[in-house]
Order: structure tokens, then sequence, then C-alpha cells
């Protein structure tokens, strides 16, 4: 094939921002998105007035554009979301949802745009003719999964309040490079290559395979997408409404009611009637700073309070970084959190979940006693807050981590913390106008009660928001004016972890963002399990973890961090090595 000038242009891009690194690929059955081996030839990037940071050199450079131009930080999220939506179609887009946390030099705003469940569903949605849980994947790949997309609806209420720029200039970049086309990365093609069900769709399989259809179409193939140019000019002209209704929703409700043998609910009406939110965002001391994250329905939020207010207690300054003793303290905290996550975050508008009892620096000191020096806790139990109610247990829901995030501050000192997934790889495996259906319906608890009868509060509901641990983060200084720092990462439920310890890296440790995210990971999501990421030095600590009482488990622990830090010259930004992110300011 012949090398046309865009191919030629988009290689150009690609190499100037540094994507063809040929890193090493590697695929863990339980994470459903490749691992890619820590390069730490990184080093922070430094910008004096605005920065953008985003896991693919496209939407960096789509948002680094949009910054140039004079657009907000919120501007620029736009644009950087719907290229993403295009190069990294496995971790999330418009068919998606996401959380979106906000500053507009005065106040923090937290958007709400998970998907919801379909009108028609009730709460034995995963579950079997013989009353069990369906496998995760025979509720996963068709229709059944899909959830109203929340993403663009999301974008459109948060543009309206603090964009600067027209909607439709916003999506430009994103239209060249779908009808241009684009440079097939490393990542989506060994993304593509390793799953099992994208095939099994007819439009999946043509636009991501070669002629043999099982074959991924190999990194730096230039890939075109006029389908999803025309859905991206008809929402740039007639708004967010062209997605929810017409024929572009039509299609949507065609294909989820048409797979042959695992059909959904989703109705015109569903997408007709989705609503984003604006809640109130969930933010904490630590130290010297003020922590802000996502409410309920996202867990993130009051997680990642509550790891850093449990830890408060402990001089961590004094250990080492990656000591066996910094790592007992951090997973301890995590269990923490996870016991109380597990039993009371779930959709606010379904049940009564006590935020403000949750991080109440009191309860948090007494949570943080349970932890001691020399023994874990194996499986922490649940505590009681102030205005927590009984009767909501969990059994475990298999929240995936197909994700990504986006940390922008543009030159007026605004900034977006976003967080956007289609939960599993590829999502539903259903591809419709040039884009993938999300599976978000699945981040419900299959069961709808406990072993001893007891109603789950993450259990299935019409018209309910699934419980989410998306964790985009605003950290501010003590008075909680002045941002500081944007950190956010995908990784399923580990997202929470992830974010947590960069904090620490930062924080206490005195890290640059680029360190911070590149710092091999670890922690609980209770239980006896003690994660260390695979292939690092950690393995070196699994021993004296013994003798604490843990159960060291070796993993492949994918995230995609990006941090953005203020600096006495401007800001300083580092994006995880374990993906094909950049960061790019002026």
């Amino acid at each position: 094939m012949s090398m046309t000038t865009d191919h030629r242009t988009a290689l150009a891009i690609l190499s100037a921002l540094s994507i063809y690194a040929s890193p090493a690929l590697a695929f863990d059955s339980a994470a459903p998105e490749i691992a890619t081996n820590v390069s730490n030839t990184q080093t922070a990037t430094h910008a004096k007035k605005f920065m953008a940071a985003t896991a693919n050199p496209y939407a960096t450079q789509a948002a680094y554009d949009i910054l140039k131009a004079g657009g907000s930080a919120v501007d620029a999220a736009i644009a950087a979301q719907m290229v993403l939506s295009l190069t990294e179609p496995q971790s999330s887009g418009v068919g998606g949802g996401a959380f979106l946390l906000t500053f507009d030099g005065k106040r923090v705003r937290n958007y709400d745009g998970r998907e919801t469940a379909p009108a028609k569903v009730d709460e034995n949605l995963f579950r079997t003719s013989a009353n069990a849980d369906m496998a995760f994947y025979d509720a996963v790949i068709g229709g059944r999964s899909v959830g109203a997309p929340g993403a663009v609806a999301m974008l459109a209420a948060a543009h309206q309040r603090e964009g600067k720029l027209s909607w439709a200039k916003l999506f430009q970049p994103a239209i060249n490079l779908a009808t241009r086309g684009f440079v097939i990365s490393p990542r989506m093609s060994q993304s593509v290559q390793a799953d099992k069900y994208l095939m099994k769709d007819p439009t999946a399989r043509a636009y991501f395979y070669q002629a043999d259809g099982i074959t991924a179409k190999p990194a730096g193939t230039l890939l075109q997408n006029p389908e999803y140019a025309a859905v991206l000019k008809a929402i740039a002209k007639q708004g967010a409404k062209a997605l929810y209704t017409g024929p572009i929703a039509q299609a949507i409700v065609d294909k989820v009611h048409a797979h042959p043998s695992n059909p959904g609910y989703l109705s015109m009406q569903d997408l007709a009637k989705y609503r984003p939110k604006i809640r109130t965002a969930v933010c904490g001391k630590y130290r010297d700073y003020t922590i802000c994250g996502p409410a309920a329905p996202s867990s993130g939020g009051v997680a990642v309070v509550q790891m850093l207010g449990q830890l408060e207690r402990f001089n961590l300054r004094t250990l080492k970084p990656a000591s066996a003793q910094a790592i007992h303290y951090f997973s301890e905290s995590g269990r923490l959190a996870f016991a109380d996550r597990g039993k009371y975050l779930a959709d606010p508008d379904f049940v009564s979940v006590p935020t403000k009892g949750l991080i109440d620096p009191g309860y948090l000191q007494q949570r943080a006693t349970l932890i001691q020096a020399d023994k874990s806790l194996g499986t922490a139990q649940a505590g009681t807050p102030l205005g927590a109610r009984l009767a909501q247990l969990e059994t475990a829901s298999p929240e995936r981590i197909s994700t990504s995030h986006i940390a922008i501050v543009d030159a007026q000192g605004h900034a977006v913390s976003m967080t956007t997934s289609v939960e599993d790889a590829f999502g539903a495996r259903q591809m419709v106008n040039g884009f993938l259906l999300n599976n978000q319906l699945t981040d419900f608890n299959f069961s709808p009660t406990d072993k001893d009868g007891a109603l789950i509060a993450n259990r299935v509901q019409p018209n309910k928001r699934p419980r989410s641990s998306m964790a985009p983060v605003l950290v501010f200084d003590q008075s909680g004016k002045k941002l500081q720092m944007i950190v956010g990462s995908p990784g399923g439920s580990r997202i929470i972890g992830y974010v947590a310890q960069t904090l620490v890296n930062l924080i206490d440790w005195k890290m640059d963002p680029q360190t911070a995210v590149n710092m091999p990971h670890y922690g609980s999501r209770n239980g006896p399990k003690t994660e260390i990421e695979k292939g690092t030095a950690l393995s070196e600590q699994a021993e004296a973890l013994k003798t604490l009482g843990h159960e060291v488990v070796e993993a492949e622990m994918t995230s995609g961090l990006a941090a953005i830090v203020k600096t006495p010259q401007g800001y300083a930004a580092g994006v995880d090595a374990r993906r094909e992110g950049v960061a790019k300011g002026d």
C-alpha cells in the first residue's frame, strides 16, 4: 500500500509524541485490557500556561489545540473524548459514560454521566433460570448489558456552564481524524488481537480485523471511520440530542434488540429521558491538602478520602515508599475502605448513602485504630458511620478496567479531571454507526440479595445507575481554594488504590508527577489478598508481608494514571508509562 499524505502526517504526529516506543505487551485474562511493561525513560512534562494529559497522543493533541485556541478545560476535554472514542475504542467513547470534576476558579462541580439501566429490567437481569448468577461474559456480550450512555449528555451540560468555544468547533479534530484516517497504535492493535469476542460482531469484525476476520489490523495501519464522522457531525450540529433521539438512537436500540442470543432492553424512551446529574463533590483533608472526588454512584471519591483519612495518623514520610511497612499500612487502609464501599455505596437516588458519616474525620480516626503495625486485618468488616442503615450487604460485582482518564488545566487555571469508560474492553462488543456500546450494567451486583436474603445496595433496578470506582480527583490547598493537583486513572475497582497511592507519592514522598505515576502498585480491595504489581521489585517484599499476615498475590496492575501538579513555574505532568498516553502544554 502506498503511503498517503494523510498517512505520513499521522505517523509524524505519533512519532513526535513518542507513541512508537515498541512496548512489550502482555494479557491477563483477569484484566481485560492488555498490560504494557513500564518504561522509566519518561520524564515529567513542564508548561507555564496550560497542560493536557490523556491516554492517547491524538487525544492530547486535540486537547492542546483547543487550549491553544483559547478554549476552556471543559472544551479541551470534549475534544479529547471525541478523539478517544476513535483512537482508543477499547476504553471509552460516546457509547459509554463518565464522571467529571471541574474547577472554574471558584467552585468544584461534580458531573455524573453514569449510564442508567433500562426501565424494563428487573433485579434478576443477570440471573439464570436456575437462579444462579450468569457467567460474566455470558452477561456482557450482546445487548443485555447495555445501559443508556451518559458521556455526551454530561459533556454537553458541562459545556453549557463552563465552555468558551462553540460546541461544534470541539468536534472538528475527531471529525478530521475519522474522515482522513488515524494510525492504529500498538496498544489498540494488541487489544483487538487479544480479545476473544469482538470478532463475533460482524460490524466490528469488518472494521477492526483484516480480511480473514481473525487477525487484527496491525499497528501503523491508517484506519478511517466515516460512520463515526457522520455521528460527530450530527452531534456537533444538533447538540447531544442527536445521540439520544432520532436515527442514531434508533440504530443503538435496534442493535441492542437484534443480538441473536443475548438481546437487551434499552428503548428509545430510555435514551430520550437520560439526564446527567450535578452532584456535590466528596471532599476531605489529608495533611495540608483538600482532596475532592466524585460522589455516589461512584465509590471512588468516598473510598479515596477514607483511605487517606485513615493514613493520616501514620508518619509515612519516615518510611520508604516501597517498603513492607508502607505497603502494609496502605493495604490495611484499603481493606477498611473497601469494606465500607461494599456495604454502603450505590446510586443515592435508590439507596441512602451515608457519605458525610463515611468521611467524617472522627469516624476515620476510629477506623484507623484498627490498623495494627504488626498484623494484617485479613478481611475487614464494614463500620457503622453516622447515618448508616442496616441490611445493605455486598456480594462481589465484577467491575472491569477498560477506562481512560483525562487531566487538563487551562490558561485561566480552570481544571478538569475526568474518568470515562465503556466498562469491559470494547464494552458489549456491539458496534453501531462507527462506535461501540457499553456493558456498564454488569457493574451492578448480579445477585439482588446476599446469602442471608438481605438486599444488596448495588442490585439491578430500573433507571438506576450502577456503582463505579472511577475517582477523578482535584486537589487544593488547605483552604480548598487554590488548585494544586489533578489526578485520576483507569483500572476498575483498583482505580481507588491507584489514585490514593499516587496522592501519597506526591504528598508524603514529594515525588515529581512522572515518578509518582510510574511507581509499582500495591494494595488490597479487602479479603485476605494483598496485591503487588507483577514483574516489579515489590516481589522482594513478599516474605516480609507474609510475616505480617498478608496473602500476597502478584498481578498485572494496568493503571493509566495522569497527574498534573502546580509548580512555582507553572505545571508539571506525568502520564503512566504502562500505556501510551502523553502530556503537552505551553
